[in-house]
């Protein structure tokens, strides 16, 4: 059985829902930049080891990042799992584990990369929004794409109320990426691309606003 760790800086939602996911996996360690991060809780009742490692204490990213790979490393995973984990992180440390280090970011990469995606969606007037499951990459949200699920944006949609629907996707997508790769049913190739054994499910058009 594979194991992972899950990196996370606040209350851990979507590590919730992988934990809720009965994945066929080990969660081998949850890990927080923040000793305050709700999730550790949540992890901690479920008797899964935790760690914290906060990076104000180091004088850069480099020592941070390092220091962190010291950390996951002992814990051996086959997959870094980022889940609401607030640091940029260094080219070295996104190489250490390539292939194995993947992310959930609430947009339809490569729109929208960064922060406020939700309100920086509505402000374009964007039709669908929604999230993506990822492999991390050097470059910041532009890792190859592993899984994506898509939502209309209302027309009284505020960034909560988008927020809280692209959510509910969010939290049932990442455990599917997280199901294949533990199966081995998706991986990174040779040249940096998802390679997949899975066929091809093709699914209804979302179409907002619908049409008449």
């Amino acid at each position: 059985m594979k194991r992972i760790v899950i990196l996370i800086s606040g209350r851990g939602s979507n590590m919730q829902a992988l934990l809720d996911a009965n994945l066929p996996c080990q969660v081998a360690a949850v890990i927080s930049n923040r000793a305050d991060a709700q999730g550790l809780e949540i992890a901690g009742r479920k008797g899964i080891e935790t760690a914290v490692i906060s990076h104000k204490d180091f004088a850069d990213r480099a020592a941070f990042d390092s220091a962190l790979a010291a950390i996951i490393d002992r814990f051996a995973p086959d997959l870094v799992v980022l889940a609401g984990f607030m640091r940029i992180l260094t080219a070295g440390f996104v190489e250490r584990y390539r292939g194995k280090l993947i992310n959930i970011h609430p947009s339809l990469l490569p729109a929208y990369p960064g922060i406020d995606t939700h309100q920086r969606a509505i402000q374009d007037g964007i039709k669908i929004h929604g999230c993506t499951v990822h492999f991390v990459t050097p470059d910041l949200d532009h890792g190859p794409i592993i899984i994506q699920a898509a939502v209309p944006v209302l027309r009284d949609d505020t960034p909560q109320s988008l927020s809280a629907r692209v959510l509910c996707e969010e939290h049932r997508i990442y455990p599917q990426a997280v199901r294949w790769l533990c199966r081995n049913q998706v991986w990174l190739d040779e040249i940096g691309r998802v390679a997949s054994d899975r066929l091809e499910q093709p699914g209804a058009a979302l179409i907002s606003p619908g049409l008449e």
